[in-house]
């Protein structure tokens, strides 16, 4: 935004509307005429704005320009982004700020001092609920019993945690008579979907406010400058380099180095794992148990879904397990890198998919597979309560209802290699599949299946070959 001195009271003209100044700041290609961030849809091109007067009278067709919000819940972390965002509602919405936290593990640091922070920066109140269990029983598990992964590496932590805290938010706004619902996402990335398609379906006449969709502020630093001038508590420097997301599955990097996909993540970037050359120099073995297509045990010790998960972590970020860098495609058309640390998330998969291959059928996984790819997009894109979504559930009910048992896996270095699976419902028989001679197989039926199996391979052979 450039200032540009004025001599004398000057009186500028911009589309039609005249304005007296003794200073002004030009905003060009601004679909909107300022008031220190206000709106108004009919204004367009070059105008400039009195910087010395707090206040510049905007025609009765243009004042109503945002819809009326009463009350907004915004989805709340207490950091740099959505503590400026509760000043910036509060001065162009002229409404009540209501904060809302998800607990969904992000861990007791992220939550320390935040009422505080959230009244010292306009809101009236502070709402916490813990999710944990709810959001790895309702969420982590259903994408885990199927399989979800999208584009061959990615365990979905970001994309399964926006429809458990929209839900949430949902709650709240219903709880505090509040009639919009306010999200810090920005408008190049994936979660603005994901927040909003789940406020579409769980209440349509809810409003959204999205202000990086809206405001002025380009990046970090103009926030930054934003909370200064404004007092407004925040503990960040411009040197905070990383954007991190974090829960009981995940938690992701971006930014800084990681923008330039030539560039190797730093190690004293990751927070949940230990490098793979320094975990332990002895495996570690853990029995898994599964009912159902869902861990429910650790050697043998049943634990809540959060507490199995936490404790996953735990052992497997010791060993350096999880980490994987990627490339993704997002769903508003860019790509983007992301660095992602997922060490519990990483154990379950693999002790589930180990003993799917006990329990289904090959014409069953087949299809389990190709619909796991479509379960993760649908998740990834912010559809997860989609009738699709859920009618896919429906399936994967059916078809992991004995998918049950125990899988011993190897961790090392990194790396997670099964042991040993068994399971009551296991489809794989020793004596049949015995490289011995057995009763129920025999070996010379396989003559008649080969030559039928392979009647439209001859056939082609021979139209080729004038047979």
């Amino acid at each position: 935004m450039a200032v540009v001195p004025s001599t004398s009271n000057t009186r500028l003209i911009s589309n039609g509307l005249a304005l007296n100044q003794e200073k002004r700041v030009c905003c060009p290609k601004k679909p909107y005429l300022l008031q220190v961030g206000k709106r108004s849809s009919l204004f367009s091109g070059r105008i400039c704005v009195s910087q010395s007067s707090p206040q510049i009278a905007a025609p009765k067709a243009v004042a109503n320009d945002k819809e009326k919000v009463n009350k907004v819940v915004l989805a709340y972390s207490g950091g740099l982004d959505t503590s400026v965002i509760v000043r910036w509602i509060r001065e162009n919405y002229g409404c009540e700020v209501v904060c809302f936290t998800a607990d969904v593990g992000q861990g007791e640091m992220e939550l320390e001092g935040l009422e505080k922070k959230a009244k010292g920066s306009g809101a009236s109140q502070l709402v916490v609920k813990d999710l944990k269990e709810e959001f790895v029983k309702d969420f982590i598990f259903p994408c885990l019993r199927a399989g979800a992964i999208y584009e061959r590496k990615y365990l979905l932590g970001t994309s399964m945690a926006r429809p458990v805290i929209a839900k949430a938010m949902v709650d709240v706004a219903r709880e505090v008579g509040a009639d919009a619902v306010a999200h810090g996402c920005t408008g190049k990335g994936n979660d603005q979907v994901r927040f909003e398609l789940a406020f579409f379906a769980l209440n349509p006449e809810l409003k959204v406010v999205a202000p990086w969709r809206e405001w002025d502020i380009t990046g970090r630093e103009d926030a930054i400058e934003y909370a200064k001038k404004y007092d407004i508590p925040v503990s960040v420097t411009k040197k905070s380099i990383y954007s991190r997301d974090r829960n009981l599955w995940h938690l992701s990097h971006e930014g800084d180095i990681l923008e330039d996909p030539g560039n190797e993540p730093e190690e004293g970037m990751y927070m949940m794992s230990v490098n793979p050359v320094n975990a332990p120099n002895q495996p570690e073995y853990l029995d898994i148990g599964i009912v159902k297509g869902v861990p429910v045990s650790i050697n043998g010790k049943e634990l809540s879904p959060a507490s199995l998960l936490a404790e996953l972590n735990t052992i497997g970020g010791k060993h350096g397990i999880g980490r994987i860098d990627m490339v993704e495609n997002r769903l508003v058309g860019m790509k983007s890198r992301g660095v992602y640390e997922t060490p519990g998330g990483t154990i379950m998969w693999h002790a589930v998919r180990e003993l799917e291959s006990l329990t289904l059928d090959r014409e069953t996984m087949q299809v389990k597979d190709m619909f796991a790819l479509k379960y993760a997009e649908l998740v990834y894109a912010g559809r997860w309560f989609d009738p699709l979504r859920e009618s896919m559930d429906a399936f994967m009910d059916k078809i992991t209802e004995k998918t049950t048992g125990s899988v011993r896996l190897k961790l090392y270095k990194g790396s997670v290699t099964v042991a040993s699976r068994t399971s009551p419902y296991s489809l794989y028989r020793e004596d049949i599949s015995s490289f011995e001679n057995g009763q129920i197989y025999n070996q010379g039926d396989a003559e008649g299946f080969i030559r039928l199996y392979g009647l439209p391979t001859r056939v082609r052979a021979m139209l080729e070959k004038g047979i």
